[in-house]
């Protein structure tokens, strides 16, 4: 094939690329050309495209047919790939591994008429074969670094198989444990999902070298706070909430230079957020200034005929395209009906114009146009996957993310040798559930149990039960997960074993694919007859170390009370049962804090530390009178709060200090405290600051993380941890309908989690 290029349009890199793939070309080239703006790039290629060939870089496809095979003839499979032939595709997604990647590239950059290449996406959302913790977990390490390289993990594996794009960081501030989803996320407060948010975006996208992959910040939004915690259902929340708690760790990924962003399903005050010009226009691209291009959620633009807010396809991308939504996924709209819609004048050009530039923009950033075969190297592929230091990276990340509940009489960490251990659970024999869900690229059978991360310590004995099974029947993704109601029929060998150790470890909780989109849960208890299992095991032998696999808060109260020794362990991936195993026998000390609260009952969700005050109890709670706002049955507080994490270390907080009580416009003062490690074991302690204003143009929550720092302290030693406050810091979303500080009155608490009681106050003027 030979194509002349026009000399105004920046081929020259396109031209090598080609070149390369085996194509002769006779582009015109200069080393003028190759130093050329990205902006200018880009519109040399829009300036030579037809309406059909703009509405094809908006609209990205599915794998629809095995590449290294024929063609397809018919169906939704050959209109597909004439659709590619034609340029009328910009990306494809659920298309891995460099051979097909190679394949699918080779036919848009060799075959269409201006060789545009495409960008490939695939949901890396902790991980591509080597697992790293679910998200949530990786939040309750609360290391910034951890988080970023395990991002960079990610990359590096995707990357080496083709791919360029991920769909995560999801940043939805997530408060209701019912929502499957929030194991995807970094839990219930904005400011660490603001700073969880950068990490992982850095992480992701490096220097969009060969290792790297485009971040796509989601889902925009809203996503999180479904009515009754029901994947998909409505969202009705006010503008206050939008701006002081949900959008701020989409604005931290955009200033930390997110590629792009992906909108939600849910609608905002009646409105689709695909068709939401407000989020995607108003806040997103004029307010935020951002530049990258967002893409809808898997047929969310088709959607919005379900929500009722258009009356067919048609109709669905005109609201879509005037919206801001530049990329259409799997719903066919754009492509179908995006150049009719431009001519009869229901569509601007230069909103087609403006969509396009931003994702050719990406695509130049991303380097596929200079070389469209950039992530296709069989080599490297085969070199990369599964490195030895990946496994230690994730492996690193696991054993941060585990968060210590209880720990009575100190029975944790285990003795290494001379004791009768038995392990009861299913989910410690399981080498699949571990691997939590998203994590669509790796093999089932490929997390270390807990078990064997146990059996790699041979001073003791192991004897191990099931129990019970947590699910019954097939378990896989995108597939409905039925719970076990009723199967007991191993609850005997369960107490047999129970009777004859010392110490009982029970693995239990949720599989990896009982959580994850599309899997809410209206009980938060442990699944089907676990609580049974372990009140039977119980009465057999009290000496437990309940070690839970979960993706999302339970509600755990009898354990709590009852259990000598609770570690959360999350769905902690590919190195689950290493890292498991060498907390439960101290070769880590746990460090981690909860990301969420944990509620006593399900009557408690949505449940959050970060709540505003009430008008009752007002100054004083009551002790007798029943109007205020409580529940009669429970108290209001969690079983374990925000923030909540012990450690085999033990630390005391003292000597708080302020720079002074005051500071003005501009200014900012100090605060300082004391950990002292009063225990004889080296640990680590997440310091936390909290803060409260006191009176504002509109009510604020009771207390706000607002700094951490995770610090490394000797045993019997001490450290200063300084946090500096600025007016930065205390600004919010104001009735002025716009970030600022107000003046006024400021308490602030340090400590270990959001329950703290070390407490100052100081007071900000302008």
């Amino acid at each position: 094939m030979k194509y002349k290029f026009p000399h105004y349009l920046f081929i020259a890199p396109l031209a090598i690329a080609l070149s390369c793939g085996g194509t002769k070309n006779t582009g015109i080239s200069s080393a003028k050309e190759e130093k050329l703006p990205i902006d200018r790039k880009v519109d040399s290629v829009l300036a030579l495209m037809t309406l059909e060939e703009k509405a094809g870089q908006m609209n990205q496809y599915n794998g629809f047919w095995e590449v290294t095979g024929p063609a397809p003839k018919d169906g939704a499979a050959a209109l597909k790939y004439d659709h590619l032939k034609k340029g009328w595709v910009g990306s494809m997604l659920n298309v891995k591994g460099v051979k097909d990647v190679r394949a699918l590239q080779k036919i848009a950059v060799e075959e269409t008429r201006l060789h545009i290449p495409l960008i490939f996406g695939f949901d890396v959302i902790h991980g591509y074969k080597t697992i790293s913790p679910i998200p949530l977990a990786e939040a309750a390490s609360w290391d910034l670094e951890a988080m970023q390289h395990s991002a960079e993990i990610a990359a590096a594996e995707a990357a080496a198989s083709g791919l360029n794009w991920t769909f995560a960081p999801m940043v939805d501030v997530s408060r209701d444990a019912r929502w499957g989803r929030v194991m995807e996320g970094a839990g219930e407060d904005p400011y660490l999902n603001s700073r969880i948010a950068e990490a992982r975006v850095k992480g992701f996208q490096g220097n969009l070298g060969e290792f790297s992959v485009a971040a796509c910040v989601k889902h925009f939004a809203g996503y999180s706070f479904a009515e009754a915690g029901r994947d998909y259902n409505t969202v009705d929340i006010s503008d206050n909430t939008l701006h002081n708690i949900i959008l701020p760790p989409f604005k931290a990924a955009s200033e930390a230079g997110a590629l792009t962003f992906m909108n939600s399903f849910n609608e905002l005050e009646g409105i689709p957020a695909t068709g939401n010009a407000y989020l995607q226009r108003d806040i997103l691209k004029d307010k935020w200034n951002f530049k990258g291009f967002v893409v809808s959620d898997w047929g969310s633009m088709g959607e919005m005929i379900s929500h009722g807010y258009a009356k067919d396809m048609k109709e669905a991308a005109m609201k879509a395209a005037n919206a801001g939504s530049d990329m259409d996924m799997e719903s066919y709209g754009f492509v179908t009906h995006l150049a009719a819609l431009v001519r009869e004048g229901k569509v601007s050009e230069a909103n087609v114009n403006d969509a396009v530039r931003r994702i050719l923009r990406v695509k130049f950033m991303m380097g596929l146009f200079d070389d469209p075969y950039k992530y296709c190297n069989e080599a490297r592929e085969q070199q990369t996957i599964g490195k030895k230091e990946f496994h230690d990276g994730v492996l690193d990340v696991a054993k941060k993310s585990i968060v210590l509940l209880k720990n009575e009489k100190n029975l944790l960490p285990l003795k290494k040798d001379g004791q009768k251990i038995a392990v009861i659970g299913a989910l410690a024999n399981d080498k699949t559930s571990p691997l939590g869900s998203w994590r669509i690229a790796a093999a089932d059978g490929t997390a270390v149990s807990v078990l064997e991360g146990l059996k790699k310590y041979t001073g003791n004995t192991l004897t191990y039960a099931k129990g019970a099974d947590v699910a019954v029947g097939t378990i896989a993704f995108g597939s409905e997960t039925h719970i076990n109601m009723t199967d007991k029929s191993g609850f005997a060998e369960a107490v047999t074993a129970a009777k004859s150790a010392d110490v009982i470890i029970m693995v239990l909780g949720e599989h990896g694919l009982q959580t994850g989109e599309g899997r809410s849960r209206a009980d938060l208890s442990l699944p089907g007859v676990q609580q049974e299992l372990l009140e039977t095991v119980y009465k057999a032998n009290p000496n437990i170390v309940l070690v839970l696999n979960n993706g999302r808060p339970l509600t755990i109260p009898w354990a709590a009370k009852n259990i000598p020794a609770i570690l959360e362990g999350w769905q902690l991936g590919t190195e689950a049962g290493n890292a498991i195993a060498q907390v439960l026998y101290g070769d880590y000390n746990p460090s981690g804090k909860l990301p969420m609260s944990f509620p006593k009952s399900i009557g408690q969700v949505p449940l959050y530390y970060n709540h505003k005050s009430t008008g009752r109890p007002g100054n004083g709670q009551p002790t007798e009178s029943v109007f205020w706002s409580h529940y009669i049955d429970i108290d209001n507080a969690p079983l374990y709060p925000f923030g909540y994490g012990l450690s085999y270390s033990k630390f005391e907080y003292s000597n708080l200090k302020m720079s002074s009580n005051s500071f003005s416009k501009d200014g900012k003062i100090t605060v300082s405290v004391d950990v002292k490690n009063i225990s004889g074991v080296e640990g680590k302690e997440v310091v936390q600051l909290y803060l409260q204003d006191l009176v504002a143009s509109v009510t604020r929550p009771v207390r706000e993380l607002k700094g951490f720092e995770l610090t490394a302290i000797r045993a019997g030693q001490s450290k200063t941890v300084t946090f500096t406050i600025d007016e930065k810091l205390i600004e919010f979303y104001t009735a002025n309908k716009k970030f600022e500080a107000e003046p006024g009155d400021f308490k602030l608490w340090i400590g270990g989690d959001s329950n703290t009681t070390m407490e100052a106050s100081f007071t900000y003027t302008n």
